[in-house]
């Protein structure tokens, strides 16, 4: 199996410029296919598939969000016509959370997890313990097909039952843990109860959870040297995984192979400057099911330059939140896109934030603008007052504040009212 991991080094430290060539070279193909699809024939309707052949003609796509899966899925049964692959020729039917149905297809590793699991060292002949659920929904299925993909045996020992998770390790001597964090700490607390022997467990993958450095920390200090994460999604698989570089984690998460990746300001489908924080958009080149511009919800941002690890794709800082910041004002929903649709209206306007302040049943909203020369008197916040309340059909203020001022967090709505 040590060509599977060579072919997987030899696409990971590609010169950028070959990738992006690459990967833009499929774009046709892909919106093509996706066309075939009923669900993506109604999103791309009039879209020249031969046309988007670079990174320009795929933004100007409309963005097609996780949040729209449920009323998709309810208006076209079960996979809202996003699938290319009929029904009835898949491998697995999956059901997440919301419910959300999830498809997969026969490809070997169709989840793409093999990357991240070759990052932690495992290759032919490893155990992984899989601690991920099998019941409905595919994480423990993202591990299994990598697995096989890499030549691991797996123990599919999925969730709960602690004790016997201990005695699993102590038994089968798997080399690694792939599932939660906080699954993995009870394991090891488990173990500590029973006086048992898990040393053989010296590696981890987890996600699906925030892996603080302190928790970190805490499996190094209880016998996990090389703990890793990997943010993932049931629609999409892996997105972007943790490296090691001489023993040590490197910065960043390294993105995967098989994505075009956007950064956008949450509610649009706009790019925001690199380093900056905002959604996580994705084309997904999957076969059976393609992702357009799929809007996953999640706020991220990119980080400049190659990794220490010598893996060339883009890196991003993982998962820093969610994107959806829809916030009910004085009885009425206001969106990031109405804030965006503001922010249109007046190109003096860097950036802005909408500020929602005031105690229960006295909301008050107050839209932070970056501008230039904030003592500009030319520039009336008036003018902006009216576009805010064309928009919303809200009554706000506005403040100016110098470039840079706002924090870089992604927020384009912050809630600061008081509950108490």
């Amino acid at each position: 199996m040590s060509d599977i991991i060579d072919t997987l080094a030899s696409l990971e430290r590609r010169d950028p410029q070959q990738r992006r060539r690459q990967l833009l070279a499929q774009l046709p193909q892909l919106v093509a296919r996706a066309q075939t699809a009923s669900g993506w024939a109604r999103i791309l309707q009039g879209v020249d598939a031969q046309a988007i052949d670079n990174l320009d003609a795929l933004r100007a796509l409309p963005v097609t969000r996780k949040s729209d899966l449920k009323e998709l899925q309810m208006r076209e049964a079960p996979f809202g016509g996003l699938n290319t692959t009929p029904v009835r020729q898949l491998r697995r039917l999956f059901v997440s959370p919301g419910p959300i149905f999830d498809p997969e297809g026969h490809r070997q590793d169709w989840w793409r997890f093999a990357s991240p699991m070759a990052a932690l060292g495992l290759q032919a002949g490893h155990i992984v313990q899989n601690c991920f659920a099998y019941h409905f929904t595919p994480a423990a299925f993202m591990v299994e097909g990598a697995a096989e993909k890499l030549g691991c045996a797996v123990i599919p020992a999925g969730i709960g039952q602690t004790e016997l998770q201990v005695n699993a390790i102590t038994a089968l001597r798997p080399d690694a843990y792939v599932g939660t964090p906080s699954f993995l700490k009870l394991i090891i607390e488990k173990a500590g109860e029973m006086k048992a022997d898990i040393s053989s467990l010296q590696r981890a993958l987890v996600s699906a959870e925030a892996l603080p450095p302190s928790l970190r920390s805490w499996f190094h200090a209880h016998g996990v040297p090389q703990v890793l994460q990997l943010y993932a999604s049931a629609d999409i698989g892996n997105i972007a995984y943790e490296t090691l570089h001489e023993g040590q984690v490197t910065p960043g998460m390294i993105l995967d192979e098989e994505l075009i990746l956007e950064i956008v300001r949450p509610g649009t489908g706009d790019p925001v400057a690199e380093g900056e924080v905002g959604e996580v958009v994705v084309t997904s080149f999957n076969p059976d099911y393609p992702l357009i511009r799929f809007g996953t919800g999640d706020l991220s941002a990119v980080i400049p330059g190659i990794s220490p690890c010598g893996r060339t794709n883009t890196r991003i800082k993982g998962w820093m939140g969610r994107a959806d910041q829809t916030t009910k004002v004085r009885g009425m929903f206001v969106h990031p896109s109405q804030v965006a649709d503001v922010l249109r209206r007046h190109g003096d306007v860097l950036r802005a934030r909408l500020v929602v302040s005031g105690e229960m049943a006295s909301d008050v909203m107050t839209l932070h603008c970056e501008i230039a020369d904030p003592d500009n008197p030319q520039l009336q916040a008036s003018v902006i007052v009216e576009s805010l309340r064309d928009v919303t059909k809200l009554r706000g203020e506005v403040l100016f504040v110098a470039p840079g001022s706002l924090p870089n967090d992604g927020k384009v709505i912050e809630d600061a009212r008081k509950y108490e």
